[in-house]
């Protein structure tokens, strides 16, 4: 099965008209594959890789190597974003990740070692039982690493998952929603006195290593998804792969649509999602830069919203004397930016 797939994301790679200006293979394990299928797949990668800005890999530790590392490499990667989730084993445990705290160390440093200068790892706060200066000591030794770019995410519990059982059975307790806060703030405050400054809701960056590839996304760019699951974004169409691998195969060979679903977006729903996503940015949103994206004046399309905002405190204007050029999260914002995010849409 897995040759079968790279075959087919080997024709799907080839068939791309154009050049990307970024790319990023993830959405599962890229690193968990063999060498082989793995060689097959960046050879036809590299064709784009000199055009390309950013080409960023995902690799969790414990299948991270040097021969790996050396194939990304030489295939034009320059960017890794590493699956640490957290430097402490019992955290580890907890999310049931099958690598410990030395071994995420160990890959990020033989990254680092072997021609990587622009890393990137993961790590999810706000798991029951934790406590914030246990927290506070992860991210001192994260912003220890040899690292340029951290995500960091508050756990959640979906559905139909052995963690949301446990928490309907009682058998964990989460956290209260003013601990998980108080490690957000935290957060935003510990990394940026280690200079790795908040650029988005859940994403911090030494100045000029911020993900170009997460940055289309939030400025509502088009792109092109490949593979199962994966989704495109294209003139105002979003179209969704099937997510079953082997129909993904089957129906690739037989000639047959590998869409499962497809979306037309209104010229209005284009702005109001541009809206809902540029505003999780630091740097919020410009009134002439959204006018020139999407043809719409912010003021009059998110009136209502950006009244209830303000006056729940979440956003503020952008202000340069006595104008008023764009709106951005408050710090409080940044804490229910979800909530920004839906009432703009």
């Amino acid at each position: 099965m897995v040759s079968s797939y790279i075959d087919i994301l080997v024709k799907q790679i080839e068939g791309i008209k154009f050049s990307p200006s970024t790319i990023y293979i993830g959405g599962g394990t890229p690193s968990a594959l063999d060498m082989k299928p793995l060689t097959k797949l960046f050879k036809a990668l590299q064709v784009y890789a000199k055009d390309t800005r950013e080409f960023t890999v995902e690799a969790n530790p414990e299948s991270l190597d040097i021969n790996k590392i050396k194939l990304f490499i030489d295939s034009g990667v320059n960017r890794l974003s590493i699956g640490v989730q957290s430097l402490k084993d019992d955290k580890l445990k907890k999310l049931g990740r099958i690598h410990n705290a030395a071994r995420a160390i160990d890959a990020v440093t033989l990254a680092s070692k072997n021609g990587f200068k622009n890393i990137g790892i993961d790590l999810m706060f706000g798991l029951w039982g934790e406590k914030i200066d246990s927290w506070q000591k992860e991210l001192k030794a994260a912003a220890r690493l040899p690292i340029n770019h951290l995500s960091c995410y508050e756990l959640t519990y979906e559905k139909n998952t052995p963690l949301f059982d446990a928490l309907k059975n009682k058998s964990i307790e989460p956290l209260e929603d003013e601990e998980v806060a108080a490690m957000y703030e935290m957060l935003i405050d510990e990394l940026g006195l280690a200079g790795i400054k908040q650029y988005e809701v859940s994403n911090f960056a030494k100045e000029g290593f911020e993900c170009r590839h997460n940055m289309n996304y939030w400025e509502n760019n088009e792109y092109l998804g490949l593979g199962p699951s994966a989704v495109s974004y294209i003139e105002g169409r979003r179209s969704k792969n099937i997510s079953d691998i082997s129909e993904y195969v089957k129906r690739f060979n037989r000639g047959e649509s590998i869409v499962e679903s497809v979306e037309e977006l209104s010229p209005v729903r284009r702005a109001k999602e541009t809206a809902a996503v540029k505003i999780r940015t630091r740097e919020g949103i410009k009134f002439e830069w959204f006018k020139t994206k999407t043809g719409f004046d912010f003021l009059e399309l998110e009136k209502k919203a950006l009244k209830d905002m303000i006056e729940k405190e979440l956003i503020k204007y952008i202000k340069e004397g006595n104008d008023v050029l764009g709106v951005v999260l408050k710090r409080k914002g940044f804490l229910f930016c979800d909530t920004v995010s839906s009432a703009f849409l």
